[in-house]
């Protein structure tokens, strides 16, 4: 299997120079050398099968040789919000995100979330493209600004799908596999969300759901909560149908 690449660049047809942390790894770790072959993608549904062409100090420039149009995205959007735990887990959250095929996460402020600050786009951003490097998706999840609570609530549209994930919610509803929706779900921060949130969201319309009846850390609930509604047939992958070859 060829390594995969990513250009934060669009990807002519002919060729591609990789710079920063994407040369760094074809150099020094992999030893990439004139006609190493790769796979390198630019964050659109498209692939392209490449080849080493030249190696210097700190770029390496590629020659395309096909390209391929391949999206692994499901045929609705699905946004994720999840207080952010500290440390580690934050990579987890996003590595498990990016193979279920979430479309977009979102940092949530809540009355009972650690403190979530701007500065850590960059090192969350690489954790989205480590992972589809890994799990071959060539669109990238997107990991938006953190929202309060109140704003997470009234920026959702009202016409798809709205879970909040709380142990007091009620059973998972059965999912209807001919219904397909955009979808926002939320999982709570630790201590889970406080009456006056639970409270706010209903109000605004959103369904209230649990997740069984044990306590589940954060990263473990939103896992849990985007598996449901993917592996679980909310979203009908076959219906997106195999990937096209493009010229």
């Amino acid at each position: 299997m060829s390594h995969r690449c990513y250009s934060a660049e669009p990807i002519a047809a002919e060729g591609v120079t990789l710079d920063g942390s994407e040369a760094h790894h074809l150099l020094h770790v992999l030893r990439a050398r004139e006609g190493t072959r790769v796979v390198v993608f630019d964050g659109s549904d498209y692939e392209f099968d490449a080849e080493v062409s030249a190696c210097h100090r700190s770029t390496v420039d590629l020659l395309i040789h096909e390209r391929r149009l391949a999206s692994r995205e499901l045929p609705q959007p699905l946004t994720l919000g999840v207080p952010l735990p500290k440390g580690d887990r934050q990579r987890w959250i996003v590595e498990k995100a990016v193979e279920l095929g979430v479309s977009c996460l979102v940092p949530l402020r809540t009355e009972r979330s650690v403190a979530t600050s701007d500065k850590g786009g960059e090192k969350l951003d690489r954790y989205v493209i480590e992972a589809s490097k890994q799990c071959e998706r060539n669109r990238l999840m997107e990991i938006a600004k953190p929202l309060a609570w109140s704003d997470w609530l009234a920026n959702a549209p009202t016409a798809g799908r709205r879970w909040i994930a709380d142990p007091t919610g009620t059973a998972l509803p059965a999912i209807d596999r001919a219904v397909a929706q955009s979808t926002f779900a939320a999982v709570g921060p630790e201590g889970g969300f406080t009456d006056h949130e639970l409270i706010a969201a209903r109000e605004a319309g959103w369904d209230v759901v649990a997740l069984g009846p044990r306590i589940l850390r954060i990263e473990t609930a939103a896992i849990t909560l985007a598996a449901v509604l993917t592996a679980g047939g909310y979203f009908d992958v076959s219906s997106a149908g195999p990937p096209a070859a493009g010229g």
